[in-house]
């Protein structure tokens, strides 16, 4: 019997028969990672506002487990506006694989991200990345090499002026920097992973980008989509030790045009109507706003969705 890499994720998981029929899967990425506690909250969310028995099932990354929402058997799952369109497009590490039936649910918050060193490292600037071990290849998350391009690039460096450590996506990275393989990692600002590796190596520290016209064009060749965002030090931004600029884009749930247009309905409504709950899970939702789930992106939403933005004069996207 040919296995789907969702059929994989949910033995792994110990879901198996009717449990596993039963269930509406968030896709997600691994436990640490943004999007993994991202997913948590909107799963507690459909469960206890929505009446959708949702779970989270853990991926390597949003481009192993979109193939399995586009055939319907993954019903949301949480990545970003960039990847989300190479992917319905057939683009780039999608080319001659598009997915055409990936449909938005709802922008959910800016995904802030950073480049960590250790908090008395002697790295101060991306420029002075250049000659240290840093994580590359990203085998199993192919989005993370322009975001890598586009912050070296302000620094005037690239990856190859960095000594690569082949990892398989950032949760990865953020291991071989806590285990002293690699002098720097990228992760998403906010998530436990970074916590973790603050925690690993008595403190981390976020690179800065200087707000400039200049950097913005530069990041933007690489990664089209992002805008600089000003990050401000305080528990639930650990290894922000100063306010930072920092390279942004948004997150986004998505679903299939095989998911029920009620169903998606209805979560919608719950997000747009319970921001507390979602912060109370995971403290990036602050960012959340409910007055902007929706926007022009470059791909459809779903019907579910739509029909909600009506009801409350989102829609058409501003």
């Amino acid at each position: 019997m040919k296995r789907t890499a969702l059929t994989v994720a949910l033995l792994f998981a110990g879901v198996t028969g009717a449990a596993a029929a039963d269930s509406v899967g968030i896709g997600t990425s691994n436990p640490g990672s943004i999007y993994h506690s991202s997913g948590s909250a909107v799963a507690k969310v459909a469960n206890e506002k929505a009446g959708i028995p949702a779970t989270i099932q853990p991926f390597a990354s949003p481009n192993v487990w979109i193939p399995a929402l586009n055939a319907g058997e993954l019903q949301f799952g949480f990545a970003n506006v960039y990847e989300t369109t190479l992917a319905y497009e057939g683009r780039e590490y999608f080319t001659g694989r598009p997915n055409p039936g990936l449909r938005a649910v709802a922008i959910v918050y800016p995904l802030r991200t950073g480049i960590f060193v250790k908090k008395d490292s002697d790295i101060k600037t991306m420029a002075d990345l250049k000659g240290h071990n840093m994580p590359d290849g990203y085998t199993s998350q192919k989005v993370i090499l322009p975001l890598l391009d586009a912050a070296y690039a302000t620094g005037g460096i690239t990856r190859a002026d960095t000594k690569p450590i082949q990892v398989p996506n950032v949760v990865g990275g953020a291991n071989a920097f806590s285990s002293g393989k690699a002098d720097g990692f990228l992760f998403a600002i906010g998530s436990a992973k970074v916590r973790e590796a603050d925690a690993a190596v008595g403190g981390v520290r976020a690179l800065p980008i200087e707000n400039t016209p200049e950097n913005l064009a530069t990041i933007r060749k690489h990664f089209p989509t992002s805008y600089l965002r000003l990050v401000e030090p305080g528990p639930a931004n650990p290894g922000v030790l100063e306010p930072t600029y920092v390279i942004a884009y948004d997150g986004v749930l998505v679903a299939s045009d095989k998911t029920p247009e009620d169903m998606v309905y209805k979560l919608t409504k719950a997000m747009y109507e319970n921001k507390a709950d979602l912060v109370e899970s995971f403290a990036v939702f602050k960012l959340f706003d409910p007055q902007t789930m929706a926007k022009d992106i470059p791909y459809p939403y779903h019907p579910g969705a739509i029909k909600f933005y009506k009801e409350i004069g989102q829609w058409p996207p501003k």
